[in-house]
């Protein structure tokens, strides 16, 4: 699957081997001083939009998902992406619902992207304006500082307004470095960087330098200032978002096109006619303005938000109220929310900017408040984590938003930190590495079998025995055959993700033991550098009798409950079983639903509940259901 998401020669090696190495310890500070004094931006400001950029991080040269390089994220995008859009390749069907055609977006041609917009060619303007060269300023730290500084004071005069030391002074420059093209976005940019100056922030980057920015809670920015921004009015008639975002609404199509088929996405009536029980966070392998022109092709697939990396902005393209086709399993886009995050799963020098993380975060938890959403990773899930519908379909799922989405800060902007809930020894475990400096190997992100390129990771590899040599726990729904899983970047079968909990099946020295798809499962776990912390949570486990239980892609009702005119849908296990003794994390119970949308007109379009309920229980590095009636639960 890596291979197919091509990557040009931006995103396709490692950082530039005259790559300026790290300052020394207690320079980078000096350099934002330094920054600040020769152009007269105020600190806190160069400081907390380097932040809202970067969080202060050099990434060793490596550019952002948008091209962005340094600590203030300067933008030289000329050598685009390559297309190879998330829901094009693969075998996945989105909508995952087997009573149907499949529908994916294989066949639809790709566009060709758009000019590049200014805010993707920010690097060249700060040469002319620093003196730099524009390779100084996309592998030398203090240069790009100075570079940021530049265009700052830049955007200052040009608004006609003088470089004082006042920061509430300074917000419409801080606006416009956004890069945004609506004043909605430029403010809730600009209001982001007010936010880190008044709390402050202190961070040791991934150089290793300790950074902090004061907390200056009296700042009182000049908002006035962005209507000389002369910037569009974003349509927000029909977004449902929260206030403290910014949001427009591009619609995805409905649209009926010959021979029964019709796009892009189901009519509904959620909640009323269903509970949201998910949100679903995906990367788009697509630019910001492929990734638009695809939700909105009737012939292409769909989803509920897309969020550009470079500031945050949100688009919203299906109702909350209707169903997307987005995550490969019909029950649960019938229950769930989908976003999709501009971003490469296979490109791991590529980042992700704090501004999408944070609108991305409050997004989400506008979602769970309105739907009751539990704010965990059971119901919180990547794209990697949603199961196959049925056993031919586990191989084909799709695998973002991967190994290098920042689970742990990603809950953290949430407000739900991902702490110890018990003590060293409990029975449970929530898989928690440091995410900087926890750097497993991974193969396959530019050329398969060869080494991706060093990147902090969220994830554990898993292993048949305790110590590093032993082979990597299987996953026989990815491979029938009974061979080993791999270290690819695509290859799920041997990884459990920040968040996730597990019940602890063994420990030894070093050495945790977790229950991980009907087998043992070791991970490195040392005292001094845990890679999982202590949790709490209800357990299931086969009722006492029954050797081993079927486990279950999806929550279907029983045959009983179809109405007449309802094709009956087959409750059919995937190819694991969950044998006695073992125990899996519960997520809750959840009833037996079958949305039933077979066309076009929604005259037709039913939910059919039975009696059966199920868990819905952490099984892999995916979530997988059990019958209630199967097993019994520990506290």
């Amino acid at each position: 699957m890596a291979s197919a998401a091509l990557l040009l020669s931006l995103f396709s090696a490692a950082p530039a081997a005259n790559a300026e190495r790290p300052p020394a310890t207690g320079s980078l500070q000096g350099a934002f001083d330094a920054a600040a004094d020769r152009y007269g931006v105020p600190r806190s400001v160069l400081l907390a939009v380097s932040y809202l950029q970067s969080r202060w991080d050099g990434h060793g040269g490596a550019p952002s998902v948008t091209g962005g390089y340094g600590p203030m994220h300067l933008t030289d995008a000329r050598t685009a992406l390559a297309s190879a859009p998330h829901h094009s390749h693969g075998t996945e069907d989105a909508r995952g619902d087997s009573a149907r055609a499949v529908k994916d977006g294989a066949g639809t041609p790709v566009p060709e992207p758009s000019p590049l917009p200014p805010r993707l060619r920010t690097l060249e303007r700060a040469a002319a304006l620093s003196g730099h060269s524009p390779e100084r300023l996309r592998t030398g730290t203090a240069a790009n500082i100075e570079g940021g500084a530049a265009l700052l004071a830049a955007a200052q005069r040009e608004l006609g307004h003088p470089a004082g030391a006042d920061p509430g002074a300074w917000y419409g420059a801080v606006a416009r470095y956004s890069g945004a093209d609506d004043t909605a976005t430029a403010m809730t940019y600009a209001n982001d960087v007010y936010d880190v100056i008044r709390s402050g922030e202190r961070r040791t980057t991934d150089s290793g330098q300790l950074v902090v920015l004061p907390a200056d809670p009296d700042v009182v920015p000049d908002i006035s200032q962005a209507a000389a921004l002369g910037l569009r009015t974003a349509d927000t008639a029909r977004t449902e978002c929260p206030p403290t975002v910014a949001c427009e609404w591009i619609p995805a199509p409905y649209e009926e096109f010959g021979d029964g088929d019709y796009g892009n996405h189901d009519k509904a009536d959620r909640p009323v006619s269903q509970a949201v029980d998910y949100i679903v966070i995906h990367d788009t392998e697509a630019t910001w303005d492929v990734t638009l022109k695809l939700v909105r092709d009737p012939r292409y697939v769909s989803w509920h938000y897309s969020l550009r990396s470079s500031d945050g902005h949100i688009a919203q393209h299906v109702p909350l109220k209707d169903v997307g086709w987005h995550a490969g399993n019909w029950y649960v886009n019938a229950k769930s929310v989908g976003l999709e995050h501009e971003g490469f799963l296979v490109a791991p020098d590529a980042w992700y900017t704090e501004a999408m993380y944070r609108t991305s975060a409050r997004l989400v938890r506008y979602l769970a408040k309105r739907y009751g959403v539990p704010l965990d990773r059971q119901h919180i899930l990547g794209h990697d984590n949603v199961p196959g519908p049925t056993g031919t379909a586990v191989r084909g799922m799709h695998t973002d938003p991967g190994p290098y989405w920042d689970w742990a800060h990603y809950f953290r902007l949430l407000g739900r930190p991902l702490t110890p809930s018990a003590g060293p020894h409990s029975a449970v475990v929530t898989i928690r590495p440091a995410y900087t400096a926890h750097r497993p190997e991974y193969t396959g992100c530019v050329t398969a079998g060869q080494a991706c390129a060093p990147h902090g990771s969220g994830a554990v590899r898993l292993r048949t025995e305790p110590r590093d040599d032993a082979p990597l726990v299987r996953d026989v729904g990815l491979r029938p055959g009974g061979e080993a899983s791999t270290t690819g970047v695509n290859d799920t079968g041997a990884r459990a993700s920040t968040g996730q909990r597990y019940a602890v099946a063994e420990r030894r020295g070093e050495w945790t033991a977790i229950w991980y798809l009907g087998q043992k499962a070791w991970f490195h776990n040392p005292p001094a550098r845990p890679t999982a912390i202590g949790a709490r949570a209800r357990l299931v486990t086969p009722r006492e009798g029954l050797a081993e239980i079927p486990v279950y892609g999806r929550a279907y009702p029983e045959a009983s409950a179809y109405p007449a005119g309802v094709p009956v849908q087959a409750v059919s296990p995937l190819p694991y079983t969950l044998p006695a003794g073992q125990r899996y994390v519960t997520g809750g119970r959840t009833p037996g639903e079958y949305y039933f949308a077979p066309g076009f007109d929604t005259a037709g379009h039913r939910v059919v509940r039975g009696q059966e309920e199920y868990h819905r229980i952490q099984f892999g590095h995916r979530v997988a259901f059990v019958k209630a009636s199967d097993v019994r639960v520990l506290d």
